[in-house]
């Protein structure tokens, strides 16, 4: 269902123990993109009804999520600090070509990856992150982050043929699994 081609590896997990603040701080600056993805996509097609719904609606639930992993950093005492950006979505960006019509294809694709790599450390996290209520948090999100990245897919089917998605989402999940091998596992949420 991810379409992942490479899982996350143990070194990630091992990080991601050390340092629980940051993966929980980068985690609330990543559901803060999101949101502001999801805002810069309704405005930059708002005559596509379909995807200016599932935009606000995705926007509202990830504003919803940084609130709770916000309520989460405080609860624990943890300073927020300041974004130093994401290696990781950063380079799948790069990836999304410039010109339309394959600009809104290509970013759709892009999000629904970010998401379905989210969900597959969340899924991690839950099972076998040391802290108890952490694997507990990352568990009430993981529905959520599957069905954006359904959500994403499903737009991307809706406004261009099915085998052109198929392609081009072949395509950057193998650029997407190379992205990974190079990541230096990081405690952040997509290093």
């Amino acid at each position: 269902m991810l379409g992942l081609h490479l899982p996350s590896s143990q070194e990630w997990l091992a990080a991601a123990n050390l340092d629980p603040a940051s993966i929980l701080i980068d985690h609330a600056h990543c559901e803060k993109k999101a949101a502001t993805m999801a805002i810069s996509l309704l405005s930059r097609y708002p005559t596509k009804s379909e995807l200016v719904e599932g935009m606000a609606e995705l926007a509202e639930e990830e504003m919803g999520h940084f609130r709770m992993v916000l309520a989460k950093i405080r609860e624990r005492g943890i300073a927020f600090r300041s974004d130093p950006g994401d290696q990781y979505a950063q380079q799948l960006h790069a990836l999304i070509r410039k010109q339309e019509p394959h600009r809104l294809l290509d970013t759709l694709i892009v999000c629904s990856l970010i998401e379905a790599r989210s969900c597959e450390r969340f899924q991690i996290l839950s099972k076998s992150v040391d802290d108890a209520d952490l694997r507990s948090f990352y568990r009430s999100l993981l529905e959520s982050e599957a069905r954006h990245r359904t959500t994403f897919l499903a737009l991307a089917r809706r406004y261009y043929p099915t085998d052109l998605v198929s392609q081009r989402l072949d395509e950057l999940e193998h650029a997407e699994a190379t992205i990974v091998s190079e990541l230096p596992n990081q405690p952040v949420m997509h290093g």
